[in-house]
């Protein structure tokens, strides 16, 4: 990672490197911080943030969950991340609002721990390389599963959630893979370790339900609004782990993994290939958008440039 300029902490920008917690901090010890995911993609325009508003409303309900007040508002926020790419210089980049439980009182129960947000941005490309995007990757089934309903809050963006990322991720790889597929504690597809997951089955898209240990995630829903847009048939609904090799596509979406198409799952080629012709269809709908070369005509970018006077 190249460090850029500047850290938005607490209230100001301050230099990369000084951008520092106490080794006591709560969340640090008991995982019970909620961090964003959000892009800027660079336009004719200028830098343009990717659906700034539902990322930081994801943000604020998140912290909801996990009983955190932010010590600013949701406004505040956005300006926030503006200001930090505006600073930094970026053209394009990845942005990562944090918030945390500095250090206080340590015991499992949070009491009396300030609450505390970063924002850090610097360039990055596709989560499994800008290749990988054209031509696809290999993954696998994961031996771990998705947390039960009950236990952990899977619609929060909690970072204590993503110690099962980490797991998954790290047993593909160590296997040869890009990247592992979930199942939940019923035995049904959930999702990547970072990302939302689709297939094309029949000519129909099929995507797990919000009830099955995923992610809410912000690129799933721009994915499902452009293919319903295409005419396309997409259902929500519980898919057992055979489904996949009955399908003709498969893709995962997230602001890191943006659309990557799948082309092996077990080392057993897509019927498709990949990208298949509706994973295409879908990129070319989605880079079009973000990278300004079609009207926004959903509302989603929020221009970082100032305007001259």
């Amino acid at each position: 990672m190249k460090p850029s300029e500047a850290i938005w902490m607490d209230g100001e920008l301050i230099p990369w490197g000084q951008a520092q917690i106490h080794v006591l901090s709560h969340s640090l010890h008991y995982g019970n911080a909620v961090f964003e995911g959000m892009r800027a993609y660079a336009t004719p325009g200028g830098p343009a943030l990717l659906r700034l508003r539902e990322h930081v409303r994801r943000m604020f309900r998140s912290c909801a969950v996990l009983d955190m007040e932010i010590p600013f508002s949701p406004e505040a926020v956005e300006q926030a991340v503006i200001d930090t790419v505006r600073r930094n210089g970026h053209e394009s980049c990845y942005v990562r609002p944090l918030v945390f439980r500095g250090a206080g009182p340590l015991g499992v129960l949070p009491k009396g721990n300030p609450i505390q947000l970063i924002i850090a941005t610097w360039e990055w490309d596709s989560l499994h390389g800008n290749e990988a995007v054209e031509s696809g990757v290999d993954v696998c089934f994961s031996s771990w599963r998705r947390m039960a309903p009950g236990t952990h809050p899977s619609m929060a963006k909690a970072s204590g959630n993503y110690l099962n990322s980490q797991l998954v991720i790290q047993e593909a790889v160590r296997n040869g893979y890009a990247e592992g597929l979930v199942l939940d504690v019923d035995g049904y597809l959930s999702e990547g370790s970072g990302e939302n997951l689709f297939l094309v089955q029949d000519g129909a898209i099929v995507t797990p339900p919000i009830g099955n240990s995923i992610l809410e995630g912000i690129t799933r829903d721009m994915v499902i609004q452009l293919a319903r847009e295409m005419g396309l048939e997409l259902r929500e609904r519980r898919i057992p782990r055979e489904a996949i090799f009955f399908a003709e596509e498969l893709f995962m979406t997230g602001t890191a993994a943006e659309i990557t198409p799948v082309r092996s799952v077990d080392r057993r080629a897509m019927e498709g290939g990949a990208p298949g012709p509706v994973t295409k269809r879908l990129q070319e709908a989605f880079f079009s958008i973000v990278e300004g070369r079609v009207p926004d005509r959903h509302g989603w970018l929020t221009h970082t440039r100032e305007a001259s006077s």
